[in-house]
């Protein structure tokens, strides 16, 4: 009897009552095209950060932090859409990020035109990239294909070159180091080191754009029968924050953060 109530104590502090599928709050106020507060709150917090995506930055108190071409009108939709309105919380994987936010999908009840996910919905303007993590996956193909919709269409974000998908050249990318980025290319060659898979986009691996997945990240490669040793030859799109190895480098950590091109 010990050991029983033992556990289920734990398992109630590890999942609060009242985070769970079925959460209904109001949105209260906006930070940014990807943070809102709620109310009312969780036992730890009312502070959401909408998963999946990535909106232009504010500033937000930050000393010489740039702000991002359309942050304001990113942060001006969702205002638009949502500020005073009750929406409901649904959770697809990790529910809480470093900084003790709470990882959400935000839908919106609408009687006349039906539920709006406000994930989707800013996508679906151009307001907003992509942004998955290997331990919240949930819904990122649907996103994925917003988010190409708007591309294609060059609406918000995606009509200016700083947004702009990148080429793999090394000498382009050197300069976008620390920042997050999309680059499209053909990979070179794919070569498997002691089980982490490098991606290279040119002949010298020293210098040019390269992107690396670890042995612990290829796991989930392979549960999606994926497998990048083999992409030699294939052209790809690949999202994530550029860092310096050699030359640039994007470090994958889950599959949907590459996405295999026809050509």
């Amino acid at each position: 009897m010990i050991r029983v109530f033992i556990f289920v104590v734990l398992v109630a502090f590890t999942h609060p009552a009242d985070a769970n599928e079925a959460h209904r709050a109001v949105i209260t106020s906006i930070v940014d095209g990807d943070t809102v507060f709620i109310d009312p709150p969780f036992k730890d917090g009312n502070e959401i950060r909408l998963v999946g995506i990535q909106a232009p930055k504010l500033p937000l108190g930050r000393k010489n932090f740039p702000i991002w071409p359309l942050a304001q009108k990113s942060k001006d939709a969702i205002e638009a859409l949502s500020l005073g309105k009750e929406v409901a919380l649904s959770f697809g994987g990790a529910r809480r990020d470093r900084y003790g936010r709470w990882l959400a999908h935000l839908t919106l009840t609408n009687e006349r035109s039906g539920d709006i996910w406000i994930q989707g919905e800013l996508l679906r303007q151009g307001l907003a990239r992509v942004y998955s993590f290997p331990d919240n996956r949930s819904r990122v193909s649907e996103m994925l294909a917003l988010e190409q919709d708007a591309r294609r269409s060059r609406l918000g974000i995606w009509g200016l070159p700083y947004y702009a998908i990148r080429n793999p050249d090394a000498a382009t990318l050197g300069k976008e180091l620390g920042t997050f980025q999309l680059v499209e290319g053909r990979i070179v060659n794919a070569a498997d080191v002691k089980g982490t898979v490098y991606l290279n986009f040119g002949a010298d691996w020293r210098q040019d754009f390269t992107v690396s997945i670890s042995k612990k990240a290829r796991r989930l490669f392979t549960k999606a029968s994926l497998y990048p040793e083999t992409w030699t030859g294939r052209s790809v799109r690949i999202r994530g924050w550029l860092t310096k190895r050699n030359g640039p480098m994007i470090r994958a950590t889950h599959p949907e953060q590459i996405e295999l091109l026809e050509r």
